[in-house]
C-alpha cells in the first residue's frame, strides 16, 4: 500500500536536471525562473560555457539564461543532494547493432541513486521502451538509496517533445505527457508540470502508458516519410517530379503533407528501434516498422546514386572527382549532427574515389572532426566543383542564389538537392 508524499508542497520543491543538452537546458531555464533549480551534466566544459550565459545548441538565448534567477550549473554530484524533485534529460541512442544503448540512463540513474532521500521523487524525460522506467531505472535507484519504490521513493515519466532549432514550437507551447508511479505522486508531477507548460499537460494512466505515448509519436513520423521517400524513388524512375506529384495531392482535405529527405537526430531515426527491440524481446518480430527504418536509413546512398548516374550521363569521371556537400546537421537551422544521415552520404560518396568537401556553419567543427573525422570547409571556397549535393536547406543557404552556387563549380557539373529548396528547373535532379 503506498503512501502519501505529501510532507512538502509545490512550495518545496527544489529540482535537479539531469543533463543539459537540448532536452534539458529548456526545461532547467523555464524552471529556473521561479523555483530554486539546479542543472547538472557530467561536462565541465559545458557547465562553463552555461555559466557565461552560451548555449551552443542555440535553444536558449543568453537573455533567457539571465532571467532564470533561481538555476544554478554544477558537474558536481554532490551538490545534487540539495534537491528533491530530480528530472533525467540524459540521451539514450542506438549503438552499432541498431539497439537501444542505455548506458547513459543506467549511469544517472546509478548517480541518483547515492543522491537521493527519502520521499524525493526522480522523473524520466528520455526516450525509452514501454517498461524501461520501472524495470532498469527504479531497481537502481532503490540499491544506491535504500528506499522502496512507492513506499519513501517516487518516479514518474514525462518524454520531452522539444523539437531542435524550432523557434514556433517551444517547451512552454507543447502540451506534455505525465505520469507518475502512483495516482497521488502523477497529480503532484502534473500540476509541477503546469506551472511552466502554458498549452497545459496529458495525464497519462501509467508510465508504461507515457513511455509507449512516446516512441510511437516518432515512430509514426518515420513510417509517413519512410513511404514518401520509397514514393519519390518510384516517381524517379518513372521521371515524374515528386514535389509536383505532392502538390497536386495536398490539395486534398485529408492528404497528410510529409516530404521525402534523410531522416536522421535523436528521436526519429532512433525511437523505432526502442519499440522494435521491446517487441522482439517479448516475441513479436515488426515487420512495418523495421521496413521503414530500412528504407530510410538506406536514403543517403540513393541521394549518391543518383548524383553518380547524373555524373556519368555528363561524362564526368566520379573516381576523383570533386564534390561539395552543403549542410551537416541531421535538420535545417540547426547545430545537432547528432545521428545525422547526411554522413551516409559522405562515407558513399568517398567509396566511390571522390574528394568530398562539406561545409556547414552552424555545427560545430571540433565536435564533427571528434565524432565523424570531418574536416569542415570553414570558408565556401571555388575548387571548383564536378558536383554540389545541396544537403540540408539552412535559411543561411538561402542566400546563396543559384548563380553562386554554380560558379563554384566547373562549367559541366551536376547540381542535386535533397530537399526542394530550390526550384527543379534550377538543379540537375532531386529527390
Amino acid at each position: 500500500m503506498s503512501r502519501s508524499i505529501y510532507p512538502w508542497t509545490l512550495e518545496d520543491v527544489r529540482i535537479a536536471v539531469i543533463g543539459l543538452g537540448y532536452v534539458g537546458l529548456p526545461l532547467a531555464a523555464e524552471f529556473g525562473k521561479n523555483i530554486k533549480t539546479i542543472g547538472f551534466d557530467i561536462n565541465v566544459r559545458r557547465i562553463a560555457e552555461l555559466q557565461r550565459g552560451d548555449d551552443f545548441t542555440q535553444e536558449v538565448s543568453k537573455s533567457e539564461l539571465g532571467m532564470s534567477k533561481n538555476l544554478t550549473f554544477t558537474s558536481d554530484p554532490e551538490d545534487l543532494s540539495a534537491a528533491n524533485f530530480y528530472i533525467v534529460t540524459v540521451p539514450t541512442p542506438i549503438d552499432s547493432t541498431k539497439r537501444p544503448d542505455l548506458s547513459p540512463l543506467i549511469a544517472a540513474s546509478s548517480m541518483l541513486g547515492k543522491c537521493i532521500s527519502a520521499n524525493d521523487i526522480v522523473v524520466y524525460e528520455s526516450t525509452v521502451y514501454p517498461g524501461a522506467t520501472e524495470e532498469v531505472c527504479v531497481p537502481l535507484l532503490e540499491q544506491g538509496s535504500g528506499l522502496v519504490l512507492n513506499e519513501d521513493l517516487f518516479v514518474g515519466y514525462s518524454p520531452e517533445r522539444i523539437n531542435p532549432g524550432d523557434k514556433e514550437h517551444r517547451l512552454p507551447n507543447i502540451t506534455k505527457i505525465t505520469s507518475g508511479s502512483t495516482p497521488e505522486v502523477a497529480d503532484f508531477i502534473d500540476s509541477l508540470y503546469r506551472t511552466i507548460i502554458k498549452a497545459g499537460t496529458h495525464r497519462a494512466p501509467s508510465i508504461r502508458v507515457a513511455e509507449a505515448a512516446k516512441v510511437i509519436e516518432n515512430t509514426q513520423r518515420d513510417l509517413n516519410i519512410a513511404l514518401i521517400n520509397e514514393l519519390a524513388i518510384i516517381f524517379n524512375k518513372l521521371d515524374i517530379d515528386t514535389e509536383a506529384v505532392l502538390a497536386a495531392a495536398g490539395t486534398k482535405w485529408n492528404f497528410l503533407n510529409f516530404k521525402p529527405g534523410l531522416v536522421g537526430g535523436h528521436c526519429i531515426g532512433v525511437d523505432p528501434y526502442y519499440l522494435t527491440h521491446k517487441a522482439q524481446e517479448i516475441g513479436y518480430l515488426p515487420q512495418i516498422i523495421l521496413a521503414g527504418r530500412r528504407i530510410n536509413d538506406s536514403m543517403g546512398e540513393y541521394v549518391v546514386s543518383q548524383v553518380v548516374r547524373l555524373m556519368i550521363k555528363k561524362r564526368i569521371h566520379v573516381a576523383n572527382a570533386k564534390v561539395l556537400i552543403l549542410g551537416l546537421a541531421f535538420k535545417e537551422n540547426c547545430p545537432d549532427v547528432r545521428n545525422t544521415r547526411v554522413i551516409d552520404i559522405v562515407n558513399e560518396m568517398n567509396s566511390f574515389g571522390a574528394s568530398v568537401d562539406v561545409y556547414d556553419p552552424l555545427v560545430d567543427a571540433g565536435a564533427v572532426e571528434a565524432e565523424y573525422g570531418i574536416k569542415l570547409l570553414e570558408e565556401l571556397k571555388s575548387k571548383p566543383y564536378d558536383a554540389i549535393i545541396f544537403a540540408v536547406p539552412h535559411a543561411e543557404f538561402e542566400l546563396l542564389g543559384i548563380d553562386e552556387l554554380r560558379a563554384l563549380c566547373h562549367e559541366n557539373h551536376v547540381l542535386y538537392e535533397v530537399k526542394h529548396l530550390l526550384g527543379a528547373d534550377q538543379v540537375d535532379g532531386r529527390l
